[in-house]
């Protein structure tokens, strides 16, 4: 994914939420100062690897997900899917987050050297520069829904479930497994609603990039209007 086929889409998500774009900027130079350059042979192989795409969602604890996640090549988990994969016997390849949940958890992964891609966006510069000073510099892969910036990269997505599948994708992944996604959860907020709406149709918009059915989809995916 590169920034002028993302822009268009990431427009859209800012007129519909009310987001302000120079505070997501604000945000990601935040992030500049903090980090350097991630060398991207720290990443796992994703090159045509099957790769989990771990949600938070309560079905993550189902027997079945975790057998999933299990037989997957590479795990990609979102946020506190970490620490829900870890209590099943999961292990993670790399986390994604935006630090609103678990930040020791994010601290501790990077500390033993697994990946992290810590995201900054306009609502979360405190805990930017709380959290990323302790983590090991060399396993934070600083990235923005924004235009990217010196080491602050851009793989596209919006949630971080969705941003994991488009990081899975952007390195190579040749099959993505999506599992604990819950896009009908009930039990949410109107805005993590929202957000899942759009977690929805971004990853619609995925699978048509990349020719793959994602059965998180099955029986909604018409429901899901392109993104551009």
């Amino acid at each position: 994914m590169e920034f002028e086929t993302w822009e268009p889409v990431y427009r859209k998500i800012l007129a519909d939420f009310g987001f302000d774009r120079r505070a997501d900027e604000r945000a990601r130079d935040v992030l500049v100062g903090l980090t350097d350059p991630f060398d991207r042979e720290h990443l796992p192989a994703f090159s045509g690897a099957t790769v989990a795409i771990a949600g938070a969602g309560p079905s993550l604890t189902d027997p079945d997900a975790l057998e999933r996640a299990r037989g997957a090549d590479l795990v990609v988990a979102a946020s506190t899917a970490v620490d829900r994969l870890e209590d099943g016997g999961v292990g993670v390849d790399c986390m994604v987050t935006d630090l609103d949940k678990n930040p020791e958890t994010v601290r501790r992964l990077t500390r033993r050297g697994t990946p992290v891609a810590v995201h900054a966006h306009g609502d979360n510069v405190d805990l930017v520069r709380e959290v990323v000073p302790d983590c090991s510099p060399g396993s934070v892969l600083a990235t923005t829904q924004a235009e990217p910036r010196g080491p602050v990269e851009n793989f596209g997505g919006f949630t971080d479930g969705d941003r994991a599948a488009f990081l899975a994708d952007h390195f190579g992944a040749s099959r993505l497994l999506f599992v604990g996604w819950d896009l009908d959860d009930s039990s949410v907020d109107p805005m993590k609603a929202k957000k899942l709406e759009w977690a929805g149709r971004l990853l619609a918009w995925l699978e048509t990039r990349r020719e793959e059915r994602f059965s998180v989809l099955d029986g909604r995916r018409e429901r899901y209007e392109p993104p551009i």
